[in-house]
């Protein structure tokens, strides 16, 4: 089952998908990219091809510790993000050929079905109390929105007032029935933190992600003293050893490894075992496109310690395109009571509309993050 091909297609919104054919006809997707680079991270996949077309595509582990270990270089977003998109698509292969999901080979389904949560207000949050109702409406039991639009370092109490203010709309229009996870998207430093996460302890929120920004790791464990809530950290991490340190700290309550970065499905199924000795949750993240969330729910079905999934569908950076779009058959991702259930087709349990794609990536884009100033014209964290 030898690998003869592989084909990159940039398509909108701000994806990159990734298709390996085998020499028997047999082929597998995959989604290597960083959001804003992916013409780099697509270089990097050119890169790695030479190791792996005419490779059997069912010796996954080998081939991911060539990708890993072959280079002098290792780690990193674009690397690793290339390496994910590779692993996906051959697991999706693997599935296919022995006509079973990928958790199967994985060990086995865990659970029945997989809570998931959805994004309202915007990169620069508002309207959410009208939000969280509609979501409530379709019904979802969990949200998640941008806590904060950008902060200086040391900010004034009408932002942290702001940031509780739109906490509290949710709670009052919606009450308990949604939980709310609050992404600080690493905006907000220390001294800020600590006293946006005191201030927002009354909602009892479901999370708050990135409080800090990932490498100022000595600091979520002097947040954890400030506040009762479960800090969650995670997406900007990449492989095993990057979450290794994270563990040790004993200050992050939540994992979030993205399967399209931290190293596909074969390195985040580690992560989550390495999670669970920790005694540390597992919510992947994933706001990206179809072949990251099936890659991502498959690891959701078989580790014990995964309680909730992202997924993107409807969220802002979705302009033109969304989630479902690039499926022959977008039902496989029907959410019912806020979950999705079991996925039973072989692989990553999704099929690709190859002509859609194909059409998608004569248009492609160019889609970056924004860069923002504080008032006095610094650059601020995104």
């Amino acid at each position: 089952m030898k690998i003869r091909k592989m084909e990159l297609f940039k398509v909108p919104p701000r994806w990159l998908f990734l298709k390996i054919e085998t020499e028997c006809g047999l082929t597998g997707w995959g989604e290597p990219v960083v959001e804003g680079r992916a013409d780099t991270v697509a270089a990097a996949v050119e890169e790695l091809k030479g190791d792996v077309i005419g490779k059997d595509a069912r010796h996954i582990e080998d081939i991911w510790q060539t990708l890993y270990r072959g280079g002098f270089y290792r780690g990193g977003p674009v690397l690793t993000s290339a390496l994910s998109g590779i692993d996906q698509a051959l697991w999706d292969i693997k599935g296919k050929a022995l006509g079973v999901p990928v958790y199967e080979l994985l060990g086995g389904k865990v659970r029945d079905k997989v809570r998931v949560y959805c994004w309202i207000g915007g990169d620069r949050p508002a309207n959410v109390a009208a939000e969280s109702r509609k979501k409530l409406a379709q019904g979802y039991t969990a949200i998640k929105m941008n806590g904060t639009e950008n902060m200086n370092w040391i900010d004034s109490y009408r932002s942290v007032q702001d940031c509780v203010e739109r906490v509290q709309a949710i709670r009052e229009a919606v009450g308990y029935d949604l939980e709310i996870g609050v992404d600080f998207h690493g905006r907000v430093h220390k001294g800020m933190a600590k006293v946006l996460l005191k201030e927002l302890e009354p909602f009892r929120l479901m999370f708050v992600e990135e409080p800090v920004l990932c490498e100022n790791l000595e600091a979520f464990a002097e947040l954890q003293r400030h506040a009762a809530i479960p800090l969650a950290t995670g997406e900007r991490n990449f492989t095993r050893w990057g979450f290794k340190q994270i563990f040790e700290s004993r200050a992050v309550d939540i994992i979030q490894p993205d399967l399209s970065h931290a190293g596909g499905i074969s390195e985040v199924r580690r992560i989550a075992a390495m999670a669970e000795a920790y005694d540390v949750a597992l919510a992947p993240h994933c706001p990206l496109g179809p072949i990251a969330l099936a890659a991502s729910l498959q690891i959701d079905f078989c580790a014990i310690n995964a309680f909730i999934q992202e997924q993107s569908l409807g969220i802002h950076y979705n302009q033109g395109s969304d989630l479902l779009d690039y499926l022959a058959d977008p039902s496989v991702f029907d959410y019912e009571n806020g979950h999705v259930n079991l996925m039973t087709k072989p692989g990553l349990g999704i099929a690709i509309d190859e002509a859609k794609v194909r059409d998608a990536a004569r248009v492609g884009h160019n889609w970056k993050n924004p860069i923002w100033r504080n008032e006095d014209g610094s650059v601020a964290e995104w």
